[in-house]
């Protein structure tokens, strides 16, 4: 045997020693304790494999068990958790297919900002946009806008018309003094304010302009989308009218960008001028970038010969030229000089309504009916 064996120790009452007073003790208290069964401790087996043994439910032996120590409260509670989470786990179940995404969900899900339409509360879209532009100035932009827009009125239709010019010329032109507004066409491009909001009733509706919006584009320069601002905005009520006039500023920053964007067709002012027939060709390099990235729809829909002094010959020549070069988008009708184009404004009022039946009134009815059959046709 090793050095490091241990000897096994004398059992000191098989050798007839005294017994240790500790087992005299547990011998003591074994005979005065009844007779019970161990507890043994087993594993909970699964429901499956209980009913399968015919075996009860461990939760409803539970409940047995309570109700047999004499505490039915407890029982009672028992059973009501038990009848609760059946029927959760039952509704659970039957509602799987509800509360499960599909797929095109999780890859796109669709978010509503607080104050969207639902879908079947959008208005259908009915009004026809039409923006007048054109980088220079002083070639009858406004004039055009709004004297085609109460012509379109007097033809029985609704309109609007939504002055975008910083200078707020539209606006006074209907009687409105754009610097007592107290919310114009900025803050819906800014702050996205509702553009009901900004709509004063005269002889057409109009969405008023401020001074405000000469620092729109500043302010815009880090909104996501802002070339959208106006299309956005012209959504609410596009189901309101048959035809929304845009009036731009005479360049081609991101106001006008705004309404070529939101434009179905484009009207071309163009004094009969040379200079003024200039800005043409670069009208139409801002329109082919809008068609290429923001509105692929919108096109031109005529180019309009305005402040035509028939008595000189370089009139006659700037409207052969354009025809010319543009042969059919070139409107047939002309809009001559008058001086009641100058009047009207001063009295607040269009031509159609300062003299309706003179002949700078009918210059424009006459546009009017060409417009309208071009877009029947």
């Amino acid at each position: 045997m090793g050095l490091l064996s241990r000897k096994p120790k004398p059992d000191r009452v098989q050798n007839g020693g005294p017994p240790a007073p500790a087992a005299e003790q547990l011998e003591q208290i074994e005979e005065q304790a009844p007779q019970e069964a161990p507890e043994v401790r087993e594993e909970k087996p699964d429901s499956a494999s209980t009913a399968e043994q015919g075996g009860s439910d461990p939760a409803v032996s539970g409940a047995e068990e309570a109700a047999g120590n004499g505490s039915p409260e407890r029982a009672e509670r028992h059973d009501l958790t038990l009848r609760e989470a059946s029927e959760g786990a039952e509704h659970a179940a039957g509602n799987d297919e509800d509360i499960r995404m599909r797929p095109e969900d999780l890859i796109t899900p669709q978010r509503r900002r607080p104050g969207d339409p639902e879908e079947s509360e959008r208005p259908a879209r009915r009004a026809e946009v039409i923006a007048f532009a054109n980088q220079k100035g002083g070639v009858a932009k406004t004039t055009t806008t709004l004297n085609l827009a109460v012509a379109f009125k007097e033809s029985g239709h609704d309109v609007l018309a939504i002055d975008l010019d910083p200078q707020g010329n539209l606006t006074m032109s209907q009687g409105i003094d754009p610097d007592k507004v107290e919310k114009s066409l900025f803050d819906v491009l800014v702050h996205d304010v509702p553009i009901r909001e900004v709509i004063h009733e005269r002889e057409i509706d109009i969405a008023v302009a401020s001074i405000d919006l000469a620092g729109a584009e500043i302010a815009m320069s880090m909104k996501i989308g802002r070339e959208r601002s106006l299309e956005k905005a012209l959504q609410a009520v596009e189901g309101d009218y048959d035809f929304i006039c845009i009036d731009t500023p005479p360049s081609l920053g991101l106001l006008t960008v705004n309404a070529l964007t939101a434009a179905d067709k484009v009207i071309v002012p163009v004094q009969c001028e040379y200079l003024s027939m200039r800005g043409l060709v670069q009208l139409q390099n801002t329109l082919k970038m809008i068609q290429e990235n923001l509105n692929p729809d919108v096109k031109i829909e005529g180019i309009l010969p305005t402040m035509l002094d028939a008595r000189t010959v370089h009139a006659k020549e700037a409207v052969e030229i354009l025809e010319e070069n543009f042969g059919e988008l070139v409107f047939k009708s002309r809009i001559r000089k008058a001086i009641k184009f100058a009047e009207a404004p001063v009295r607040g009022s269009s031509v159609l309504k300062y003299d309706p039946d003179g002949n700078a009134a009918n210059y424009y009815r006459e546009l009017a009916k060409e417009v309208l059959t071009n877009g029947s046709s």
